[in-house]
């Protein structure tokens, strides 16, 4: 595998790294430096180590993973979408509540960063097989998830006030589609 190829699964992983840090980006609706800092940070680690994870597991037991990586990542990442509807629901109703479903909180955070991640998981485990760099796929990686989350953070802040989106309604819509494609893509290979 070359630096081109490692380069596409970088940017391919990253990508549900975007989408969900456009959603945080909504909820935030303005720069706010700890938890924009602990997104990158947490996101990050998670999506540059899932694939070192997911090696080590490839040489360990590669066919238990491959088989449930892609319902975990479904499964939370719908139940955070749900979260994130009801509390838009409920806040609807009772306007003074706030919603406890935020990316300000650590719990959020990790939650999120570990259902984009398995994928970098389910890839790590081929990874075991190849004759490659893993050093520079990690750092690749790490590299791509930073700027993709960037850049999804900046759009979610600057576009939800712009448009007036309900974040935390559009935000759980969005968690539910990343993890309904997750599941999609894994059951139709």
């Amino acid at each position: 595998m070359n630096v081109f190829d490692i380069s596409i699964i970088a940017i391919g992983l990253s990508m549900d790294s975007l989408a969900v840090a456009f959603t945080c980006g909504t909820v935030l609706k303005r720069f706010e430096w700890k938890p924009v800092l602990r997104i990158l940070i947490v996101f990050t680690l998670f999506q540059a180590s899932m694939p070192v994870a997911g090696w080590w597991l490839g040489k360990q037991f590669v066919e238990v993973i491959q088989h449930w990586d892609h319902w975990i990542a479904f499964g939370i990442l719908s139940l955070l979408g749900l979260h994130m509807i009801w509390e838009y629901i409920r806040s609807a109703r009772q306007p003074h509540k706030t919603s406890r479903l935020n990316p300000r909180r650590k719990r959020v955070v990790y939650s999120l960063a570990l259902a984009t991640s398995l994928d970098a998981l389910a890839v790590g485990i081929p990874f075991s097989f190849l004759s490659f760099n893993l050093c520079l796929a990690v750092c690749l990686i790490g590299a791509s998830t930073l700027l993709f989350t960037s850049l999804g953070l900046w759009l979610g802040m600057r576009y939800c006030c712009r448009f007036r989106i309900p974040a935390e309604l559009f935000g759980g819509l969005i968690l539910i589609f990343i993890g309904i494609k997750i599941l999609i893509e894994h059951l139709s290979v």
